[in-house]
């Protein structure tokens, strides 16, 4: 029942931006904690970000601090990740997560790639 369907990954060049979404379903979207994962080739997941359904707090990994930006709007079932100054480390498919599934659940992700 529970879908979420990343987009808005793609190729850019270091330094460039990108703006991810997630489409969320089959649960109510606004009540509940959402975040973002991400996964390197050979590596494990790399949590990054989340977001309070309640009082809109947000929580960012040291790593990516400053550079990310998560938002969500609740008429639209839809989170946001606001990537800027991209770098090559940050080449990995980005998923995002919800506690309605605890933090299952994660969909397919979108991949991100960042190389001259």
């Amino acid at each position: 029942e529970v879908q979420l369907v990343e987009s808005g990954g793609g190729l850019v060049q270091p330094g460039g931006s990108l703006r991810l979404s997630c489409a969320a379903s089959g649960f109510s979207f606004g009540t509940y904690d959402m975040a973002w994962v991400r996964q390197a080739p050979g590596k494990g997941p790399e949590w990054l970000s989340g977001i309070n359904s309640g009082d809109g707090r947000t929580y960012y990994a040291d790593t990516v601090k400053g550079r990310f930006t998560i938002s969500k709007d609740n008429s639209k079932n839809t989170l946001y990740l606001q990537i800027n100054g991209l770098k090559p480390e940050d080449t990995a498919v980005y998923y995002c997560a919800t506690t309605r599934t605890a933090w299952g659940e994660w969909g397919q992700g979108t991949q991100v790639t960042v190389s001259s």
